[in-house]
């Protein structure tokens, strides 16, 4: 008896105030939208398809592992897993080498050096990372295109000179832009690591008579080994759920990686190889992040001790500061600078790579009547263009909004519910998306939202299926946020405009969202800007009435339309970039702080 009024008596407290019965309906909103999309992928693996019933000799919903054979062990496994499997592996292991030698020298330069420009380069290469990372694959195509797959030629051969396809299409080129497109990550993280260094360790060993590589290699690098790896499995994990270059630079050669081949599985109604090969990849990218979080905490345990000044001394590179500077410009150059600049020549040119001035012309922005079959006008002029605009808008903005304010409720039930299981679970059932690559968390949702299930209605085509998914997508960064903000706000504002009559509602909003706009603001900005350069999700969900700008873009560019599709990457390009440096003086905050710039 005692311990069931106990019981009862936990069970009126935690709802007196609605905070803990909010909670229960965020969890069971989160368990529908997070965990039910990831269940029902998977489910598909181990179920019978619509039409396979005579292949697996199986009623339809039965169980089954046709498909796990189908995809491991089958003749055709090669294609669907192993070969995608070892493409993504050599791509992501080259991004990773590339990106810890350019980006690694990059970061000791801005931390520890007197190269010119430091502050102005610490922000400025970090910039490849503001923008989507498939503006530069386009650039490449631009470049390097040659007659393999038709359509207009790239710069180079209408020059005379023809790549060859191991440059144009491909390993190559996909590792080489992934490398740039991620090297801000070891900047960041090494460099914020470095900046921690103290000097001190260094003149001790060289005062022992150590020689600089020995000072290098049994000093520097075992305790920058935390940052470096956690540089590494995030690098990793990006490049295992990347789409969008894959996309334009490997399937025209039938080059794929394990994001790609899910998408030809869906696309070819494969539905149960989809969700084996979905497990797949949410299962290595799990492994991944989890692994990050180890790393996170051991490096708790690398810790230097020194003065400021110690830490903070700078190496002067003498007559080396201008090579070094010029090395930093070139990256720069290389990164930015050259394939936005391709991109923009391509769009105001008849004949690619014809710099004559009778061949430049606006007709691709603001022409009429144009030769082409599907693109009559200039993109400006497109009424798909400003469709696609108003559909990015109203998707995106939508769930962005959805997402913040959905992050502030999971901050304030987290730290306000008595009831810790209920702030357990929102605080990692709102996480696990980050642990899912998106092309993943495409297909789950595809899955789940294609056809109706109970109450619900079949989402697929609407926009309110791209509206959830993004929500979802996006809540690992708003909870963070609003987890954050509220662990900050003491209770006395609350308890001030409790004493005066105020209930819960009307304390939420002219109290607690006032205080924390900032992070509300966050929790909008951040996913909004993701989103307006997110391809991931888009190209699995979207159908042709719901296009955004992104799948829009690719359309084009299954059409052989280079000029309009690399006109609407440089408008995305330029939504993105100007969303971050929105995002990060409303917020006043700075990427290049983790440099101590």
């Amino acid at each position: 008896m005692l311990g069931g009024s106990s019981l009862r008596y936990r069970l009126r407290l935690a709802l007196r105030e609605p905070t803990t019965l909010i909670g229960v309906l965020m969890a069971a909103l989160f368990l529908y939208l997070i965990l039910v999309p990831i269940i029902s992928i998977l489910a598909d693996a181990i179920t019978v398809q619509f039409g396979d019933e005579r292949r697996t000799k199986t009623d339809e919903g039965g169980l089954t592992l046709y498909y796990l054979g189908r995809a491991f062990t089958s003749p055709v496994a090669q294609n669907l897993f192993w070969v995608p499997l070892l493409n993504t592996l050599k791509v992501g292991f080259g991004a990773i080498v590339i990106s810890l030698v350019v980006g690694g020298f990059l970061a000791w330069l801005i931390a520890r050096t007197d190269m010119f420009g430091r502050r102005w380069f610490a922000t400025a290469l970090i910039v490849p990372y503001m923008l989507p990372a498939w503006t530069f694959a386009l650039a490449w195509t631009t470049l390097f295109k040659n007659r393999t797959i038709g359509g207009q030629p790239g710069w180079l051969e209408s020059m005379g000179f023809s790549p060859p396809d191991w440059l144009a299409y491909g390993q190559f080129p996909i590792t080489v832009i992934l490398a740039l497109h991620y090297t801000p990550f070891v900047i960041l993280l090494f460099g914020s690591a470095l900046k921690r260094f103290d000097s001190q360790l260094e003149d001790s060993a060289r005062i022992l008579g150590a020689s600089g590589r020995a000072v290098a290699w049994q000093v520097i690098l075992p305790l920058m080994r935390p940052a470096l790896m956690s540089a590494v499995v995030l690098i990793f994990a990006k490049c295992l759920g990347e789409f969008g270059v894959p996309y334009v630079l490997g399937l025209p050669v039938n080059f794929d990686v394990l994001a790609t081949s899910l998408y030809r599985s869906i696309s070819s109604r494969q539905t149960g190889v989809a969700g084996v090969l979905a497990g797949a990849i949410m299962l290595i990218g799990m492994i991944a992040i989890l692994v990050d979080a180890y790393l996170a905490r051991e490096a708790r345990r690398f810790v230097t001790v020194g003065s400021k000044g110690s830490m903070n001394r700078q190496s002067r590179l003498k007559s080396w500061r201008w090579p070094a500077s010029g090395f930093a410009m070139a990256v720069f150059v290389v990164s930015v600078c050259l394939p936005l600049l391709t991109l923009a020549l391509s769009t105001v040119m008849r004949q690619p790579g014809n710099f004559s001035w009778s061949n430049f012309t606006l007709d691709y922005w603001i022409g009429t009547d144009l030769p082409t079959v599907a693109m009559r006008t200039g993109i400006l002029l497109s009424p798909d263009l400003w469709q696609a605009a108003v559909n990015t808008i109203t998707i995106v903005g939508t769930a962005s909004i959805g997402s913040g304010l959905l992050g502030i409720l999971t901050g304030y039930v987290v730290v306000r519910t008595p009831w810790r299981p209920l702030a357990v679970f929102l605080r990692q059932v709102t996480f696990m998306p980050y642990l899912v690559p998106g092309i993943a968390f495409a297909a789950a949702y595809l899955s789940l939202f294609a056809v109706a299930r109970g109450p619900v209605p079949a989402l697929y085509g609407t926009t309110a299926i791209l509206i959830l998914a993004l929500m979802a997508d996006q809540m690992p960064y708003a909870s963070r946020a609003g987890i954050s903000a509220m662990m900050q706000l003491g209770k006395d504002p609350e308890e001030a405009a409790q004493v005066v009559g105020a209930g819960w509602l009307r304390r939420m909003v002219w109290v607690v969202i006032p205080i924390q706009k900032g992070s509300l603001v966050t929790g909008i900005l951040l996913p909004f800007i993701s989103g307006i350069k997110g391809l991931s999700l888009f190209v699995i969900l979207a159908v042709p009435a719901t296009d955004v700008l992104t799948t829009f873009s690719l359309r084009l560019v299954d059409y052989n339309y280079t000029q309009a599709a690399n006109a609407v990457v440089l408008i995305i390009a330029g939504l993105a970039y100007g969303g971050t440096v929105m995002a990060q003086r409303l917020t006043r905050t700075n990427l290049a702080e983790g440099l101590g710039t």
